[in-house]
């Protein structure tokens, strides 16, 4: 399978026009469209990512040991 790279920007309706393509016309191709703006994407993904202050002692059990009911 052939990729191409082409940018574009959306228009006030909402269409993107692709210009200049090299393909056969009527050859059936296959579009995925991304936003190249990754800070917008990533904060939109990652919506906690640099909320974490502190880190007492990430691999410390959350319970004591003797606390589990199940060691009982």
């Amino acid at each position: 399978m052939e990729a191409v790279r082409v940018e574009a920007i959306v228009q006030p309706n909402g269409r993107i026009i692709l210009d200049d393509l090299p393909f056969e016309e009527g050859k059936q191709v296959e579009i995925i469209v991304l936003n190249t703006n990754t800070n917008e994407v990533a904060s939109r993904s990652n919506p906690l990512k640099g909320s974490v202050l502190k880190y007492d002692d990430p691999f410390e059990p959350a319970a004591a040991i003797e606390d589990w009911e199940v060691l009982r």
